[in-house]
This record gives structure tokens, C-alpha cells and sequence, in this order.
């Protein structure tokens, strides 16, 4: 199961009073697996930058006016995404301005049934408890400390860790656990197998349980089916 975890960077909060992207990154999962490829772009949003945006991310017009436009990245950005499902933080602020820009360029827009909100899923599974990116990677323990700015891909890259621990944490003893049953398949030359066990596991029965056991066997007499099969 492909799986794109993916945040962006914007002018403000509407695109329909004129706000434009800025940034887009995104990282690839592979069965809730980090595949090291990743999407990140910096865009020119042709408008001017307000400063409560640059506050947020620090990116200046003057910095974004000699990055592409939208237009010609939206090709590399949807092929990169492809059909995969989009883990999102606030899925419908993310959404509706990349919805928005595709909308602008006659394509069509991307399903909102394929965006994977964790911000629900963290306020469903901590009812109450503060639910923004910044509070779960303190729940979680995850280092969050080069994200004295927001940005696009960093956030991506601290997203996914939240996103698989939200989902249920990583379990090393699994992992582990099919990297030695693949090591043992590739010794073996076949596919894996059980092996029997090198020493039988002593019984946990103890002498008055035997003797119980032994006395009930007794009492269906010689003709049942357990004195048979002892």
C-alpha cells in the first residue's frame, strides 16, 4: 500500500480571496514504510507574500519570485503523488489549496476521499488533549527541534513518524522478526518454515493435575475415546 505524506506552505488561508502556495513536500510510505523518496518544491505564488505568512514559514517574495509556477510543476507534483493516499495534517486547509490551484489550471481536482486526516485521528484518539503537530511530536517523543520555521517537507518528514505512531507505533520485534525468518529463507534456499523446536518445552502440569486427569479418564471406562488415543 503506497501512501504520500504531504504538507504545504501558503500565502494565507483562502485561496478564494487570492491566497497561492508557496511550497509543497511530501514523502513516500511503502506499506507504513519510508521509502527515502520524497517531493519538495518551492513555488512562486505571483502576489506578494503578507508577513503574518512569512512569520509562519519564511518565505519571502523576494526569495520565491524566481521559482516556477504552479503550472509547471503540477505535472511532477501529480506524478509524483499518483493514486497513492494522502496522509494530511488539517487535510481541508491543505486540500482546498491544492484543489484550488489545479481548479485554475482546468485539471481536475484531487478526491478529498483520498486525503488521510491525522488531525482527526489525533482528536479522536486523544479526545481533549492538544492535537497540533508541535504537541504530538512531545506525546510521541519525537524530535521536532530543527522546526524553528515551518516547512513543507521537514514538516512531511515529522508528520510520517506522527502518522505511524498514531496508527500504532513501529514494532522492532516484528521487524526483526521477518528479517531473520527472510535471512533463514535465503540459507535454506526455499521459502521459510517452522522448525521444530531443539529442546521440548517442559509441561506445566502439575502432579495433582495429572492424577485428577488420570482419575477422570478412568471413570468413562476402557472403551472411551481418550483411553484410545493415550
Amino acid at each position: 500500500m503506497r501512501e504520500i505524506v504531504l504538507d504545504t506552505e501558503t500565502t494565507g488561508f483562502d485561496p478564494e480571496t487570492g491566497d497561492r502556495l508557496v511550497e509543497i513536500g511530501a514523502v513516500e510510505l511503502m506499506r507504513h514504510i519510508p521509502t527515502g523518496k520524497t517531493y519538495h518544491q518551492y513555488i512562486n505564488p505571483e502576489r506578494e507574500v503578507p508577513q503574518d505568512a512569512v512569520d509562519v514559514h519564511g518565505l519571502t517574495f523576494d526569495f520565491l519570485r524566481d521559482k516556477p509556477v504552479f503550472k509547471a510543476v503540477a505535472a511532477d507534483f501529480l506524478e509524483f503523488i499518483g493514486d497513492a493516499k494522502l496522509v494530511i495534517h488539517n487535510a481541508a486547509f491543505d486540500m482546498k489549496f491544492l484543489n484550488a490551484e489545479l481548479k485554475w489550471l482546468g485539471r481536475p481536482p484531487i478526491a478529498w476521499e483520498r486525503a488521510i486526516d491525522t488531525l482527526d485521528i489525533a482528536r479522536r484518539k486523544f479526545p481533549g488533549s492538544p492535537a497540533s503537530l508541535d504537541a504530538l511530536c512531545r506525546r510521541f517523543g519525537i524530535d521536532n527541534s530543527a522546526r524553528t520555521l515551518h516547512g513543507a517537507l521537514l514538516d512531511s518528514e515529522i508528520l510520517a513518524e506522527v502518522y505511524l505512531e498514531l496508527i500504532g507505533g513501529r514494532q522492532p520485534d516484528l521487524v526483526l522478526a521477518t528479517a531473520d525468518r527472510d535471512k533463514s529463507s535465503q540459507v535454506q534456499g526455499g521459502a521459510w518454515r517452522p522448525m521444530p523446536r531443539p529442546e521440548k518445552l517442559p509441561s506445566r502440569l502439575t502432579e495433582d493435575e495429572r492424577r485428577a486427569h488420570a482419575a477422570f479418564v478412568d471413570g468413562m471406562g476402557k472403551a472411551a475415546l481418550w483411553s484410545k488415543l493415550s
